[in-house]
């Protein structure tokens, strides 16, 4: 092959926008009467190409990766309404124990949810009755203007259920009211069901092997009972603990999921995707060794898009 012939070749073959296979060019070259000068330009004009090839195309898969994960729109007039069921004390004939600093947590979770904008709503010590209308008035609210929906449940739990007052309400029974066909201004919109709920018919027991010993009496230990429940599309269900594993609560400084999830909505609520900071909790959660007990938070995620809270523009 001649010079005329193989410069339109290899100029041919990058105009065909594809990468000349090695073994093929080498083929050209070795005919080219052993012009090494040709040689060294046909190489270096291949490397471009194929430089430039690879990029494109690994630009290409990251373009598509970012296009299946869209972000929910958050740019409403209101973040939204947030919720906090807050039960300390309970009727007598549940047998359930007060429940020791969840006063500190519906304080910090109250500061959080107002630092992301929320709306906030806390209730104490409500009845199943009482708990239900306020639940049932928000599901009828016009959600139009808002990004989405909190809800927050600090109490005692079991099996499928957390306790008001004076009796247990079903967790589905919650959830049904902010279904599409219940609830038309959220559809689309992130619906967040937050759960520090655990039984509480057991004996206290005092964890010992903490980094302050003169803390070990102030802590309770409770034994996981609600069971993680799916609920629909776009909710995203936050558990305090995984069933078979314990969760601790400080008698004055609030439960350590509530806490951990608290302080890192404070450092990152802002900035970081919002199940990648449940993760973040879960972690730090998880890192809290008590003896041989450790408590493994979770959540169960039917949202359809990334999740951000980042500061609403003026």
């Amino acid at each position: 092959m001649t010079y005329t012939k193989v410069v339109p070749y290899v100029w041919s073959t990058w105009l065909r926008g594809f990468p000349v296979a090695w073994y093929e060019v080498r083929l050209v070259l070795c005919s080219a009467y052993g012009n090494y000068f040709l040689y060294l330009v046909c190489s270096v004009l291949l490397l471009c190409h194929w430089s430039s090839y690879a990029h494109s195309t690994t630009m290409a898969s990251k373009m598509k990766a970012s296009d299946l994960l869209p972000e929910y729109k958050m740019d409403s007039k209101q973040r939204g309404t947030a919720l906090i069921f807050n039960q300390e004390h309970f009727f007598w004939m549940l047998k359930l124990r007060k429940r020791s600093g969840t006063a500190k947590d519906k304080e910090d979770l109250t500061k959080r949810f107002q630092q992301l904008g929320f709306h906030v709503e806390p209730y104490d010590d409500l009845n199943k009755k009482l708990m239900m209308e306020k639940l049932q008035k928000a599901a009828e609210a016009d959600h139009t203007d808002a990004d989405c929906f909190v809800c927050v449940f600090l109490s005692h739990g079991e099996d499928s259920h957390v306790f008001a007052r004076d009796d247990k309400v079903d967790i589905k029974e919650i959830t049904a009211l902010f279904r599409g066909d219940q609830c038309k201004s959220l559809v689309g919109k992130p619906k967040i069901f937050i759960f520090q709920a655990c039984r509480g018919d057991i004996t206290d027991n005092a964890v010992t092997g903490m980094a302050l010993d003169e803390m070990s009496s102030e802590v309770e230990e409770d034994a996981a009972s609600i069971y993680t429940l799916p609920a629909g599309a776009d909710f995203l269900m936050c558990y305090c603990v995984t069933e078979g594993f314990a969760a601790f609560r400080h008698k004055t400084l609030g439960s350590f999921y509530i806490q951990d999830l608290c302080e890192t909505l404070q450092e990152k609520g802002s900035t970081l995707e919002f199940t990648e900071l449940l993760t973040l909790v879960n972690l730090k959660v998880s890192r809290r060794t008590h003896g041989l007990k450790k408590q493994m938070p979770c959540f169960t995620s039917m949202l359809t898009r990334k999740l951000y809270f980042r500061p609403k523009k003026e």
